[in-house]
């Protein structure tokens, strides 16, 4: 059997697990340079793991 083990967030969480305002999260969508995320319907979530997948990615120094 299968065991499901992603974790999924709203914009809200992600905004307050990165201290970032929403609306980066936002602008991130319009402009494709933030985080992987999933429309469902008008629902926006982002997977925890792709988010850390792509903090990784994304670090400096």
């Amino acid at each position: 059997m299968t065991q499901i083990t992603s974790t999924f967030l709203t914009q809200q969480e992600l905004a307050e697990m990165l201290r970032l305002p929403e609306r980066t999260l936002e602008d991130w969508r319009l402009t494709h340079t933030g985080p992987p995320y999933l429309k469902l319907g008008r629902h926006v979530r982002y997977d925890l793991q792709d988010v850390l997948v792509w903090a990784r990615e994304n670090r400096h120094g």
